[in-house]
Formats: structure tokens, C-alpha cells, sequence
């Protein structure tokens, strides 16, 4: 049986360079070719290696511009770069289909962390006052993260929006309750010492639960890394989350 040719584009960073042996590690995957900002660039790279998959971990900048690259080459994408809002998702689904390629767009690929917004999801049918903490490195980019944004999407889908009665609240400082997302207030944290965790709190008379989720270390992400790249091609278009192929 033929490997799947995979390209790994952000190959020079933390999670590029776990990928890179978590693939080589792998018997029914090849490493085809890594790009970076020293490397060849990525369309070249593809054209030259008709590779089957890419999968990206850069910089939100960047983001929808390495997606169409991929797209638009016939390759299937695997997204772990987050920042990807509702309007680049009805693109890159326009992407696919116009190239009959596929791509998965994942805010986080550690099992552990699906799972967490699974029970969140459960438990918003009977406790609907919910906040989301998370809390990553120092060196991230974008807030929130894109796993607390899928958090409150999935909630809110299964239930609509949270929107309360508004109640007389004065913040004394500027953005001190967070931001708001269907009702749901989500708070950031940014400090070196972390890498990826999550604590969705909810509130109820006289009680509170919480689903926390700690990733300790990048190895933590690689069973999912794997699993999308050996899905992306036998998905359909745009799937978005994990957990759209466990």
C-alpha cells in the first residue's frame, strides 16, 4: 500500500518539529518535504512532491494564505494554525469543493481536550451559566484560543445562544469580565510556564462543576495529529474539530 506523502509547513517550530517525528515514527506515512520561512516555498514544495496532505502550523497571519496555497495545488490541508474565523471556514469550504480536495481545521488535537468540550457541551443541558478560562504560553498569538472559541460554538449550538437579562454591572477596569461569545464569557491567560489548558466553569444553585483539560507537553498533541493526516483524504470537503473523525 502506497504511504501518504505528507508536508509540514512551519516545520522549524515546536509543533512542527514534533510532527516531523511523530511522522517519521509512523510506517504508512513519508515525510515529503518541510517549508519554513529558510525553506523552498510551499507551492513548489507541493508541486515537487505531489504530496497528499499538508498540514500547517504557522501564524494566524499567514493562515488563510498557506490554505489557499494548499487547496488551490490539489494537496488536502490538515490546519492546526487557529485564528480561522466563521467567514475563512465558508471559504476554505468553497476552496474544496472548487479543487475536490479536502481539509480539516482543528483548534486542538490533543483527545483529551475534545473530550472536554464533549462533557461541556452534555453539561450545558442542565447548568446553562458557563465561563471558559484558558490559559497558553506566552508565545501565542491570538486570544482567545481556538479551542475555547469551539467550546462555546459547540454549547451554543447545542442550545443557543446564553444571552442573559442583563444584569447592573460596572467593570472598573476595561475587558476585566472577558470577551462574550453567544452569551459565554471567555478569559485569557498568557504566561510563560504554559502550554495548553482549559477550564470550562459552570454555575448552578448552590454548586459548580468544572471540566479542566492540561496539555504538559507537545507529545500530548501527536495521536491526533496522526489520526487527521491518515483521515484527510477519505473526509469530504471541510470538516471542522477532532472530533468530527474520532
Amino acid at each position: 500500500m502506497a504511504k501518504i506523502k505528507v508536508i509540514i509547513n512551519g516545520a522549524q517550530g515546536k509543533m512542527g518539529q514534533a510532527t516531523i517525528k511523530a511522522v517519521l515514527n509512523e510506517k504508512d506515512l513519508e515525510l515529503a518535504g518541510e517549508v519554513d520561512i529558510n525553506t523552498p516555498d510551499l507551492t513548489s514544495t507541493i508541486k515537487n512532491t505531489k504530496a497528499d496532505v499538508v498540514i500547517d502550523f504557522t501564524h494566524p497571519s499567514v493562515a488563510m494564505k498557506n490554505i489557499r496555497t494548499i487547496l488551490n495545488n490539489k494537496a488536502n490541508g490538515v490546519i492546526g494554525t487557529t485564528g480561522i474565523s466563521e467567514k475563512d471556514l465558508k471559504e476554505i469550504e468553497s476552496l474544496c469543493k472548487k479543487n475536490k480536495v479536502n481539509c480539516l481545521v482543528v483548534p486542538n488535537f490533543a483527545i483529551g481536550a475534545v473530550l472536554m468540550m464533549k462533557f461541556a457541551k452534555e453539561a450545558a443541558h442542565y447548568m446553562p451559566e458557563v465561563e471558559i478560562i484558558e490559559l497558553h504560553h506566552d508565545k501565542k498569538a491570538d486570544a482567545p484560543s481556538g479551542t475555547a472559541i469551539k467550546t462555546a460554538q459547540l454549547i451554543i449550538k447545542e442550545h443557543g445562544s446564553l444571552k442573559k437579562p442583563k444584569k447592573k454591572e460596572i467593570e472598573t477596569l476595561k475587558g476585566s469580565r472577558g470577551g462574550e461569545l453567544g452569551g459565554i464569557r471567555i478569559h485569557s491567560v498568557r504566561l510563560q510556564g504554559f502550554v495548553a489548558h482549559q477550564e470550562v466553569i459552570f454555575g448552578g444553585l448552590g454548586q459548580t462543576l468544572r471540566i479542566k483539560h492540561d496539555t504538559i507537553n507537545r507529545e500530548s498533541f501527536m495521536p491526533g495529529v496522526i489520526m487527521a493526516i491518515r483521515k484527510a483524504k477519505k473526509i469530504k470537503g471541510l470538516v471542522y474539530g477532532l472530533e468530527n473523525i474520532l
